[in-house]
Order: structure tokens, then sequence, then C-alpha cells
């Protein structure tokens, strides 16, 4: 069965390869995973680097745009109940 590993154990294993202060190989042993998972995990880790650094301005205008969008729905569906419970009162199927 294979081990499944959370973001936390990753990021300490990269973190202590990229230390360089021991081989891959004793770190691979020592977290008791292959070394050439390790690889992956740290090709992994600075493939993501840079967007660690542009996302804050993006996220925020992401969030923006997302606020904006729901506020939208959201007066949207008054104005659909609004005029749903018009029709209904209108047409009887709802008494006064």
């Amino acid at each position: 069965m294979r081990k499944r590993h959370n973001g936390e154990f990753k990021a300490k294993a990269v973190k202590e390869l990229m230390k360089e202060e021991k081989a891959l190989s004793q770190i691979a042993s020592e977290y008791g995973v292959h070394p050439n998972q390790l690889r992956q995990w740290k090709a992994k880790a600075l493939e993501g680097l840079p967007s660690l650094f542009e996302r804050d301005g993006k996220a925020q205008q992401e969030k923006a745009e997302y606020d904006q969008h729901l506020q939208e729905l959201y007066a949207e569906i008054g104005k659909l109940t609004t005029q749903l419970s018009w029709l209904k009162k209108k047409s009887g199927i709802e008494p006064p």
C-alpha cells in the first residue's frame, strides 16, 4: 500500500534537502521515501516559488472580482424572489 504524505511532511523533507547539509540518500532514508520522490518534490517546490511572490496582488484582484460577482448574484436572487412573490400573489396561488 502506498503512503500518503501531507504537505507539511513534504515541505519539511524538501527544506532539509535544500539545506544541502546531508546527502540525498541519507535524507531519503531518514524520511522513508525514495530519492526520486524527493527530487520530484524539490522540483515542484522550485517550480512553484515564483507564484508565491506574484499571487499577492493577483489574489486580491481575484477576490475583489469574486466579491463583485457575488454581490451581483445576490441582487439577482433578490430581484427574482420579489418577482416570484408578486406573481404568486397576482395569480392567486398565494393568499395576500
